[in-house]
């Protein structure tokens, strides 16, 4: 539900109270699941995919004179997601999110294929990574607040047929993971720890984004 103020218009001598329109959300990403989040939640977003190229951004920040740190990788492609919708649709408030998985100092891609998935999940298994998520707010071209979020998960050391029979049931949506796995289905099951906010893992601070389009009077409070 979105927010709807007023505003008082004068007409010659009397005065009149008129609606201003809502201020219509945006989500800058084609993730099926950080939608799904969001309408359970009872916020109703439009979907406008950013044009990004996610892979090169990424590349980019973790090298050259940057070398930002995840957190601060997750945070800068949020709002460049946002930044990139926003600046063609001014008046909208645009949502945009994204996830940094690391292991130490090794950071990983939502994997190409099925093949690649494996290879992660096998790089993973029986350690302990890193996951950061970050959301941007954007209007008018620009990043208007922003947050991160960042959780610890230890991979148990799953067996071969286990994670061969985890690949075929999950299937090709696991190409739209960061790290190859979906912890709110089986792929809980590849986990002996998990720490952290079960949003954020899953792809979006889903609680502190809900308080802040609550003031800014996108959502009822």
């Amino acid at each position: 539900m979105t927010g709807v103020g007023t505003v008082t218009l004068r007409r010659g001598p009397r005065w009149v109270m008129a609606e201003t329109p809502p201020t219509e959300l945006l989500l800058a990403s084609a993730s099926p699941f950080r939608r799904k989040l969001l309408e359970a939640a009872g916020v109703l977003v439009r979907v406008v995919p950013a044009n990004v190229d996610e892979p090169a951004l990424k590349r980019g920040l973790a090298a050259g004179g940057l070398k930002l740190g995840p957190a601060a990788i997750a945070e800068a492609m949020a709002a460049a997601k946002a930044e990139d919708v926003s600046s063609a649709l001014p008046e909208a408030l645009v949502v945009g999110a994204d996830q940094v998985l690391a292991l130490q100092d090794e950071l990983f891609d939502k994997p190409g294929d099925l093949a690649a998935a494996r290879a992660q999940l096998e790089r993973l298994r029986g350690r302990t990574h890193s996951l950061f998520t970050a959301v941007a707010l954007a209007q008018d071209g620009r990043v208007v607040w922003s947050k991160v979020e960042g959780a610890t998960l230890t991979m148990r050391n799953f067996s071969g047929a286990f994670l061969d029979g985890y690949l075929s049931r999950a299937g090709a949506r696991l190409c739209q993971i960061v790290g190859g796995y979906e912890i709110e289905g089986a792929g809980i099951q590849l986990f002996e720890r998990v720490d952290g906010d079960h949003f954020t893992i899953i792809g979006l601070p889903l609680v502190p984004l809900l308080a802040e389009l609550r003031t800014r009077g996108v959502i009822q409070t």
